[in-house]
């Protein structure tokens, strides 16, 4: 289901103050530099205008920036390999996506584990399940069990066949980009003609903070962009650690980064999908230990929403927390997180269901609780009528005064739908609660992720398309997939 945000995002900051940001982030473009470890991408650069000081630094020309920014379409449709779920990126339009890139994962009856296959693919029959999350965000958990060399086969293979929604593929080399390309490819049944014209699948560029984008980011940037796919530019950066203390600071140095990477994006093709991503948090100065769903999150989130639609940019923001178990911290401060991102002005929540321990893993109960949180947004989201029927006059006079409503015609009429239902929780009274066994929101998770496994249904894949994509995994496979010195 795709949201709809009928209202304006939320602006901390006076327009001036995000000129002050813009003009700071062109500053140290231009004076400070960034270091582009990708040979093709600095002739880009230069090409533009932009200075190189014959090493690896690029310093950026800010009319070059500002000129190429200005090339990348506001708004664009992201088409899945099912056309159903096909969805809008971009003006009001709000999609939320899976849990990504966690090493371990935890959950469905098991303790804590590093990732692998089987784990992998029943997160993705969770994502295909969920109706609360509309597209794919990677490896929900990283399929350590496969070598490395074929991981991105067998993974996207996955994917393709147990799940109809668009899919996310990691940027991590040309031969990956591209067996990954064509097996999307395949799946939505197209010529590369028409996959160019038509974004099928979305890749995260993440800078290596602070102000260095490599070899395989910017690999991704110029590969994916020519090919019409969609680039997330995504700077990680952590105030106090890769970023500035202070979250203003930090600001700058993602928009610089941001601004950097959605450069090379344009000027390998102008008009090519990109998304302004946001995730700068701050670091819990004991440990350095990366801290989210904290004020400071929430805060950039928000300026980081104003600073993507000051260029016009689709913007992506994250449902995140630090929490270690699925419990009352988890479920503050994925809240937090939310609020954040969606008033934001967010058009693409990653990490909307299942994201624990500051990534470090993913959770299957904490995805059907996330899916909850996310329905609960939808619902908000909403817009309230004003229409006749809505007002209730009528209805109010049916009552009168000191009668209830439980039996009017109206109430009898919506009770069904009339009101949030949570699946993780009930609101049933105590002693009916004590009578079910006491049962806390993790015993209802747990549950629902049984019950959403066993009901899954995979879906309907043309066999002539299932056996290209075997022949295609089998043929790269047997060739040795990619090089890898592990």
């Amino acid at each position: 289901m795709l949201h709809r945000r009928p209202f304006l995002p939320v602006e901390i900051l006076a327009d001036e103050q995000i000129d002050s940001i813009h003009l700071a982030s062109l500053e140290v473009l231009r004076d400070v530099g960034v270091e582009v470890l990708h040979p093709e991408a600095r002739q880009l650069l230069v090409a533009a205008g932009c200075r190189f000081d014959g090493a690896e630094r690029i310093y950026f020309d800010p009319d070059a920036v500002e000129a190429a920014v200005a090339t990348a379409p506001s708004v664009f449709t992201l088409h899945a390999p099912n056309p159903a779920h096909d969805v809008q990126i971009g003006d009001d339009s709000v999609v939320f996506t899976s849990v990504a890139s966690a090493p371990n994962v935890i959950g469905n009856g098991h303790a804590r584990r590093s990732g692998n296959r089987a784990d992998f693919q029943n997160l993705v029959r969770l994502t295909q399940a969920l109706n609360a999350i509309q597209i794919h965000a990677g490896y929900p958990v990283e399929p350590s069990d496969i070598h490395a060399s074929v991981r991105h086969l067998h993974a996207t293979h996955d994917i393709l066949t147990l799940s109809d929604k668009a899919p996310n593929v990691y940027s991590l080399g040309a031969q990956r980009n591209d067996d990954c390309l064509e097996m999307v490819r395949i799946a939505r049944g197209v010529s590369d003609e028409q996959l160019d014209e038509q974004p099928s699948v979305t890749t995260v560029i993440n800078t290596n903070s602070p102000l260095r984008i490599d070899h395989p980011m910017a690999e991704g940037l110029v590969r994916y962009a020519r090919r019409g796919q969609v680039c997330i530019v995504t700077p990680f950066t952590l105030a106090g650690a890769m970023a500035p203390i202070s979250i203003s600071g930090a600001l700058v140095q993602q928009n610089a980064e941001a601004l950097a990477g959605i450069t090379i994006a344009q000027l390998a093709r102008p008009g090519a999908p990109v998304v302004y991503g946001g995730f700068t948090s701050n670091v819990d100065m004991r440990s350095g230990a990366p801290a989210f769903g904290t004020p400071e999150f929430m805060q950039a989130a928000l300026v980081g929403g104003q600073l993507a639609r000051r260029y016009g940019l689709p913007y992506r923001s994250s449902n995140v927390c630090a929490a270690n178990v699925l419990d009352a911290q988890a479920g503050y401060e994925s809240v937090f997180s939310l609020w954040g991102a969606v008033m934001g002005g967010a058009n693409i929540v990653f990490h909307g269901a299942g994201w624990m321990e500051g990534g470090l893993h993913a959770s299957f109960e904490k995805m059907v609780l996330d899916a909850d949180l996310i329905s609960m947004v939808g619902r908000f989201l909403q817009p309230l009528s004003t229409e006749a029927a809505d007002l209730a006059v009528e209805t109010i006079r049916e009552v009168g005064p000191g009668g209830h409503f439980f039996g009017s015609a109206q109430t009898q009429a919506g009770f069904r739908t009339a009101f949030f239902k949570p699946m993780v929780s009930d609101w049933s009274n105590h002693e009916s609660w004590i009578e079910a066994g006491s049962p806390t929101a993790l015993d209802h998770a747990e549950r629902l992720v049984d019950e959403l496994l066993d009901g899954y249904e995979a879906p309907v894949l043309d066999q002539t398309v299932r056996d290209q994509l075997e022949d295609f995994v089998a043929h790269r496979v047997a060739e040795g997939g990619v090089f890898t010195d592990f």
